[in-house]
Formats: structure tokens, C-alpha cells, sequence
């Protein structure tokens, strides 16, 4: 009898774990399924992209690959200058700030932090009309400097948000031990706090190159010329261009999508780390 009760004991948590890599197993292949099915279709014809959807290419052809690149190649280099420039400085605010909210004594501190995190409530699309003639005004439309600083300042808040979060639950006698040693505020922001904040801050830089890539309203509305339109808008500019042509339109979205896929699988480690002990803190 108890034997059977001992069996049945190990039953259920290997029926458990099966059952959660069964889960697993079914929600990557959802997810990684259409990136792969995209990333084949650059290969075939439209032919055979009607005639055999699932079906391998029949041939293995950079040719769609090559034309797509010439495509869009000139969008992605703009897509990497706003994204590269307003991630640096988006985190470098972020964390300045949050430095600030959190190891520096200040008057009304509460108020300022309600004040800072506030501006995730504002939401873009309101804010399209001022922002337009703002930036006409400053002479800034049209240009790379629109979107960076228009990416830098929505994005800050929520930025702070994580990085606070973060910082709240480091020791506090690290910083006092290092002021006994003679260290200053800024030494101990640059030497102490922000290694330890290395997790959350690659998540910070993770996501935000998430937004700053696939970002298409202030895109669209804040350039016109090709020399300064980003990605997003290239690849729309292109697929009513080649609404026809399907192969060449999944090379350009393969092209687009595979620099986040390659960063995401560098960082995974460090971002899924800094998520998940940034929110339990």
C-alpha cells in the first residue's frame, strides 16, 4: 500500500514537469513559427508562396534578400542612428534620475518622484498637435534629433520607473561605506550603484531599443524625407511599392526583425534578470 502511494506520489510531479514543457514547447513554436515562416518566404517565389505556403523554397536564392537590402538599407541606417542615440540618452537620464530619487536627500521628494513617473500617463497621441508645431518652431521637424527627442522624453518615465525600483532595495551601506573612504556622490553613483544596476539597466536598454526600432506613429508623422524616415515607415513605403511582390516584402521584414532577435538572444540572460528582480523589488 504504501508503495502504491509512494508511486503515485512521483507520478504527479513528472506528469507536472511534462506538462510544462509541453507548454513550453507549444508557446515557442507559436512564437518562432511565423519568424521562420517569414524568413523562408524570402527565398521563394511568389508563385510558390501561393501555390506551397509551408513548403521549403525550391531554391535558396539571396537574390530577394539583396534587393531587399538595397530597399531598405538606407531607412535602417537612420532606424540604428535614432535608436543608438536615444537609448544612451534615455538611460543615462533614466538613471540619474532615479539615482537622485532614491540616494539623494531633496525637498518634496515625494512630489518630484509623482511628478516624474506621471509622465507615463501621458499618452503620445494627444500630444501630436503641440509637439508638431513645437518642433516646426525649433526648426527640428524632419530631422533625426525630432524622434530622438521625442523617444528620449516618452520614454524616460517608465525608464526611472525601472531603475528606481531597482535601486530602492540596494544596501545603503555601500554608500556609506564608501563615504568614509572618501568617495563622492558622483564616484559612488559611477563606481558602486550603477555596476550593481547592470541587470536592470541592460533590460532598460533592451527595451527601449525594442520601442525606438518598431516605432511607427511619431515616425510617420514627424519626417517626410526617406534620408530621415526610419524603418518602420521604409517598410511600409516599400509594400505599397511591392504590394505584389511577397517575396521581396518578407526578405525586407526578415532583414528588419533579425537585428532585435540577434540582441534579444546576446542579453536574454541579463534582461530576464533584471525584469524579474527589478518587480520583486
Amino acid at each position: 500500500m504504501s508503495g502504491a502511494s509512494h508511486t503515485a506520489r512521483g507520478f504527479w510531479p513528472v506528469m507536472g514537469q511534462a506538462f510544462l514543457w509541453a507548454f513550453l514547447l507549444a508557446v515557442g513554436v507559436v512564437v518562432l513559427y511565423p519568424l521562420l515562416w517569414m524568413g523562408l518566404g524570402g527565398f521563394k517565389s511568389n508563385s510558390q508562396i501561393f501555390d506551397q505556403p509551408f513548403a521549403l523554397p525550391q531554391s535558396w536564392s539571396l537574390e530577394n534578400y539583396f534587393s531587399a537590402w538595397r530597399g531598405v538599407q538606407g531607412y535602417m541606417v537612420s532606424s540604428l542612428l535614432v535608436t543608438l542615440v536615444s537609448t544612451v540618452a534615455t538611460v543615462l537620464i533614466s538613471a540619474r534620475a532615479a539615482y537622485g530619487l532614491t540616494r539623494t536627500a531633496m525637498p518634496a521628494k515625494p512630489l518630484i518622484t509623482a511628478f516624474v513617473l506621471g509622465g507615463m500617463m501621458l499618452s503620445p497621441t494627444v500630444a501630436l498637435v503641440p509637439l508638431v508645431r513645437m518642433l516646426q518652431s525649433l526648426g527640428l521637424y524632419d530631422t533625426h534629433w525630432a524622434l530622438i527627442i521625442l523617444y528620449t522624453a516618452f520614454r524616460v518615465p517608465f525608464t526611472t520607473f525601472l531603475i528606481r525600483a531597482y535601486m530602492l532595495d540596494l544596501p545603503r551601506d555601500l554608500d556609506e561605506a564608501a563615504m568614509m573612504d572618501g568617495a563622492s556622490p558622483g564616484q559612488i553613483y559611477r563606481r558602486i550603484i550603477l555596476p550593481l544596476c547592470r541587470p536592470i539597466i541592460v533590460s532598460c536598454v533592451v527595451l527601449h531599443i525594442l520601442f525606438a526600432w518598431n516605432e511607427y506613429l511619431f515616425a510617420m508623422i514627424f519626417t517626410n524625407s526617406p534620408s530621415v524616415q526610419t524603418l518602420p515607415v521604409g517598410l511600409t513605403s516599400m509594400m505599397s511599392k511591392h504590394g505584389t511582390d511577397f517575396a521581396q516584402v518578407f526578405a525586407a521584414m526578415t532583414l528588419s526583425a533579425l537585428p532585435i532577435v540577434i540582441i534579444f538572444f546576446l542579453t536574454q540572460r541579463y534582461f530576464i534578470r533584471g525584469l524579474t528582480e527589478g518587480m520583486a523589488k
